[in-house]
């Protein structure tokens, strides 16, 4: 009786950051004015998905990082725009949600074990995004260039890394030394 207790207890607890991170995910952006430029360069959704990997593990974590970007388009009448905007992003906060998640349940609750999965994280999702704008443009007899990837996954996006790579270890140290991460 006392697993199962502590099995649903924690299940809510993750319910309840996963809606939380949810929630932050559609509250951040109006920060940046709605602005995509600004958004753009800040990744707002990024940094409460990656968040939602780290606390709530990487199932909570894709589920979150999917849904964000639509819901967000939809309940904003497009911001971010639907095609190809929301959907591909959906699939990248996904990835960083599902690895962010994963690798930090199986690598050393350290500063490097979070980096490691915090960039790795990053990488992946990024790769999935272009790999997703890849498919979405095709279809629409567009091109999706190499140098259109480097500048949307990397150039357009270092106050975004920065502000990733600055806070999110940070953040997660603390709630780890706290006890604030769920665990098994």
């Amino acid at each position: 009786m006392h697993a199962t207790a502590t099995s649903s207890r924690l299940r809510i607890k993750r319910l309840v950051l996963a809606a939380l991170m949810l929630a932050l995910a559609y509250v951040l952006p109006f920060f940046t004015g709605n602005i995509p430029q600004i958004g753009s360069m800040l990744l707002p959704m990024h940094l409460p998905v990656l968040l939602c990997g780290f606390l709530c593990g990487g199932p909570w974590g894709a589920l979150v990082g999917f849904i964000a970007p639509l819901m967000r388009s939809v309940l904003t009448g497009g911001f971010p725009p639907m095609f190809p905007t929301a959907l591909a992003m959906a699939f990248e906060l996904a990835a960083y949600g599902l690895l962010a998640g994963l690798l930090y349940r199986r690598l050393p609750h350290s500063w490097v074990g979070t980096y490691t999965s915090l960039v790795a994280a990053m990488i992946g999702g990024r790769i999935v995004w272009g790999i997703v704008e890849v498919v979405l443009l095709t279809s629409t007899g567009s091109a999706f260039t190499f140098a259109a990837f480097v500048a949307g996954a990397f150039t357009n996006a270092i106050p975004g890394i920065i502000l990733q790579l600055v806070a999110l270890p940070a953040i997660v140290r603390a709630l780890d030394k706290a006890n604030l991460i769920p665990q098994e």
